[in-house]
């Protein structure tokens, strides 16, 4: 996306098919468009309605291009005018981040908060200011997982009574069908990442505040691996349920990366809002 100055208006060209809009599977775009910033500061006057997407909740086509977009000032500000659309389609609906540990959930969430103007909620932070400060791997150690997966349900059926929330849940969450009650009216996007990437983030940052790491031996990367080999396998059924699937893969092979964890978690929540949820509410001006 480039500025154009003409006259006394500032514009931008946007690559339409490929940075604004909707997913080319649902709707094929003008290649080309001009954008009147003072249009955009008229539509925020505009009544929207809620249309539901014919799209795929899985669908794998990402909407980015560009391998620098996310910490480009263009891509903040797309992602901004992006997420006052979305912001407004939603209707306070929150929205659920479902994935392994080390997935990027919290990072990734708080951007989307902010491009949404929602708040920000980490279910593991709000069970450990229920148990008074108590950290998750302390928790775990003295009550076991189950006691741990008792309060995590507490506090998202208490999050799901607060509108305008993004929720980075723990990478358990998914494996209790009560749950899904909570998540279910929201929105939940899955951000699938491979096990090699998640084993070298949580290696490369310890493994001491992840309680179900405790119990393997090995390297830091080898015991990363395995547990979260063994947690996919019981895990990915779980996940597919999830209304939308953000597939770093995918989006690494569109920006043209080799490593997923070269995706900038600015580029991953644009992603969500372009890909995933647009996906599955258009919104549309009332005329």
């Amino acid at each position: 996306m480039e500025a154009i100055v003409g006259g006394s208006a500032l514009q931008f060209r946007v690559e339409q098919s490929k940075l604004f809009g909707f997913n080319h599977k649902c709707k094929k775009e003008h290649s080309l468009q001009l954008i009147n910033l003072n249009d955009l500061t008229l539509k925020t006057h505009t009544n929207f309605k809620l249309v539901l997407s014919h799209c795929h909740k899985d669908s794998q086509t990402p909407i980015l291009k560009s391998g620098n977009f996310g910490a480009s000032f263009d891509g903040k500000w797309l992602l901004k005018t992006k997420g006052n659309e979305v912001a407004t389609c939603l209707n306070g609906r929150n929205i659920y981040l479902v994935g392994m540990m080390g997935s990027g959930k919290t990072t990734v969430g708080k951007i989307l908060s902010e491009s949404l103007s929602y708040s920000f909620n980490d279910s593991d932070d709000y069970v450990e200011q229920a148990m008074g400060g108590t950290s998750v791997a302390q928790i775990f150690k003295q009550g076991g997982e189950s006691f741990f997966r008792e309060y995590e349900t507490e506090a998202l059926q208490k999050l799901s009574t607060m509108p305008r929330q993004v929720v980075a849940t723990g990478g358990g969450a998914v494996i209790r069908p009560i749950n899904w009650r909570y998540m279910q009216q929201g929105i939940t996007v899955f951000l699938d990442v491979p096990l090699d990437a998640l084993a070298r983030r949580i290696a490369a940052v310890g493994t001491d505040t992840r309680p179900l790491l405790h119990f393997d031996s090995g390297d830091a990367y080898t015991k990363a691996f395995m547990r979260l080999l063994t947690l996919s396998k019981k895990r990915s059924e779980a996940y597919a349920n999830a209304d939308a699937t953000v597939s770093l893969i995918t989006l690494a092979a569109s920006l043209q990366l080799e490593d997923v964890l070269d995706i900038t978690p600015t580029a991953i929540a644009t992603e969500v809002l372009f890909s995933s949820i647009s996906n599955l509410y258009i919104c549309t001006t009332i005329t």
